[in-house]
């Protein structure tokens, strides 16, 4: 993945910022020493949550945000519950 710079478009800034982070999520996920103890997923989300809450966007923005998200993973994921190539 190429480094953030200026030559690069707000818009594939923030695609590699989300590829980064998703494949940062599946790395700890993998790595996650308590088994079915913690949930490694819920723990990222929720403390992306705070991040963002603590970045200054309002509950709403995040609220509106996820659920978006949320509504439009049907469309992107076409009915599979899991991707099945796995990562990429």
């Amino acid at each position: 993945m190429p480094e953030l710079s200026d030559d690069i478009p707000w818009e594939g800034k923030c695609a590699d910022a989300a590829w980064l982070f998703g494949r940062q999520c599946a790395d700890l996920n993998k790595s996650n020493p308590y088994g079915n103890l913690v949930d490694p997923l819920g723990r990222l989300i929720n403390t992306l949550m705070t991040e963002l809450w603590d970045n200054g966007f309002s509950q709403t923005e995040i609220k509106t945000a996820f659920e978006n998200a949320i509504r439009d993973m049907t469309r992107y994921a076409a009915g599979l519950e899991r991707r099945a190539d796995g990562p990429y």
